[in-house]
């Protein structure tokens, strides 16, 4: 095993806080070291048609930051573990942002976090929202590189997916021009990367753009919103993208006062515009639905004149009219009550059909990524625990043609991570292959890596890579492909 510890992080409690944080300890604490390990000890087996490389992004606090801390602060750190051939190397490595390299050379935090008035810090993302552009929520495949995005719109960053080396800012040939959300969709079929920007600093509040297959992005058009809204996520067919009006939305009063916040207008509907993949904005058709709000699509697909499009929604984001503390605020907004659900768009009507597929607290799903934008029957969720912080305490295979489910309880003080796709070498479906989760135990202080078999979630994991460190529970992941891996040119 080789450890090559370079920068330090810190995790202490923030002084002057009224109350413990708890996304500041226990499986939440950030790790101070970047760390390549291999010769790993496992338990049971590494199939040897398991090949290419896992990888998760996550907040993980570098310095100590005034003010209270909020679980989506902290700077992205990239967790891989690359599978070749039986044997499995594991490598962490935090995101060089432009703000990563600013504190490097303060030798100190620069930036408040989110709870904070950001009107001191450094600079924002393009829409001068003054919040740090950590680049530490998802991590997506496309034309040979990954991508890391933040959740707010941000920059995205290029990473090389075997060495986590960052490339640098990601421009598309300098042709993107503005920001990114944390969910572009990637169509496999096409080679095409669909995505969104947005924020507060005035009309059209959304634009909506395509990467090309050759890397430059080759179309963007103006999306008209009736105010300023935070959408999280899209869906895409093979001729349509589907974009969110939520009623999640940011508070002007407080806007107004230099600080962020955000409330749950029931008064509004959802609403779901429509657009034709290279469609200008005044192409867009609006669905209306219940008030609601949407972190992650499952997938979505054409049938006819329809529209269909399964996401995990969250029927009451807002759980308290009232808190006693902006810790207990937090609290409150990321306790998660989310269940598939799907609507259907009708094209030739303009009617919104929707209901739930499941009453399972389930989030962070991933399908095949070889069929994301076409149909699917199976979708890999993560099972929300009854806990006060946001933990997941076990894997749910989630059959929408039949409802039926496969599901995997990690254990007491274990929980997981979100759960991608690996199709097997010489794969021909949505099942045939694994899927692959980080895994932290509480009681033992350390992190592995659980492999399953996606034909049978339930048997529980057929290999376990034990890693002599803590990963610190963290948001999206994503499977890179060992032909993908050659067609990126990686290195170690």
């Amino acid at each position: 095993m080789t450890q090559q510890p370079q920068l330090t992080a810190v995790a202490r409690p923030v002084p002057g806080e009224d109350e413990p944080n708890p996304y500041l300890m226990g499986v939440f604490a950030a790790v101070q070291d970047e760390l390549t390990a291999d010769d790993l000890e496992v338990v049971g087996e590494i199939p040897a048609d398991l090949n290419g490389v896992f990888l998760r992004n996550g907040p993980n606090r570098r310095y100590e930051t005034p003010g209270r801390h909020h679980m989506f602060d902290g700077d992205g750190m990239i967790h891989a573990m690359h599978f070749e051939n039986g044997r499995a190397r594991y490598r962490n490595r935090w995101v060089r942002t432009a703000a990563f390299h600013e504190e490097s050379k303060a030798g100190a935090a620069l930036w408040t976090g989110v709870m904070e008035n950001p009107s001191g810090n450094p600079f924002g993302n393009g829409h001068g929202l003054g919040i740090k552009d950590s680049a530490n929520t998802d991590v997506i495949y496309h034309g040979g590189k990954v991508l890391a995005t933040w959740y707010l719109c941000g920059t995205p960053y290029a990473i090389d997916p075997l060495s986590l080396e960052t490339l640098g800012a990601e421009t598309f040939l300098g042709t993107l021009n503005g920001d990114m959300m944390a969910h572009p969709k990637a169509d496999e079929e096409t080679g095409e990367l669909m995505w969104f920007d947005y924020g507060p600093d005035g009309p059209p509040y959304m634009r909506y753009g395509v990467v090309g297959a050759h890397g430059a992005v080759t179309h963007v058009t103006d999306i008209e919103l009736p105010g300023p809204r935070l959408p999280h996520d899209m869906a895409i067919t093979p001729d349509h993208s589907v974009l969110m009006d939520l009623p999640l939305i940011q508070d002007q009063e407080a806007l107004a006062a230099g600080k962020y916040r955000i409330l749950f207008d029931r008064s509004l509907p959802a609403r779901f515009g429509v657009i034709p993949r290279h469609g200008a904005g005044d192409a867009v058709r609006w669905f209306e639905a219940k008030p609601c709000y949407i972190y992650h699509v499952v997938n979505s697909w054409e049938e006819g004149d329809e529209i269909v499009m399964d996401v995990c929604r969250v029927k009451n984001p807002q759980h308290q009219a009232t808190y006693t503390s902006k810790i207990a605020q937090m609290l409150a907004y990321l306790r998660l009550n989310a269940h598939i659900y799907r609507y259907r768009f009708d094209l030739r009507t303009g009617r919104t059909t929707e209901g739930p597929l499941d009453d399972d607290d389930i989030e962070f799903p991933s399908v095949d990524a070889r069929i994301i934008g076409r149909p699917h029957r199976y979708s890999y969720n993560m099972h929300l625990a009854t806990q006060e912080t946001l933990l997941f305490d076990g894997l749910v295979r989630f059959d929408s043609a039949t409802g039926k489910k496969q599901e995997h309880l990690f254990g007491p003080g274990r929980w997981g991570s979100e759960a991608p796709f690996a199709p097997r070498d010489g794969s021909t479906g949505e099942t045939d292959g694994y899927l692959v989760s980080f895994v932290n135990d509480e009681r033992e202080g350390r992190a592995e890596v659980a492999v399953f078999d996606a034909a049978d979630v339930s048997a529980g994991p057929i290999g376990r890579v034990l890693l002599p460190c803590r990963v610190p529970t963290g948001f999206h992941a994503t499977w890179v492909r060992a032909d993908q891996l050659r067609t990126s040119g990686g290195h170690r």
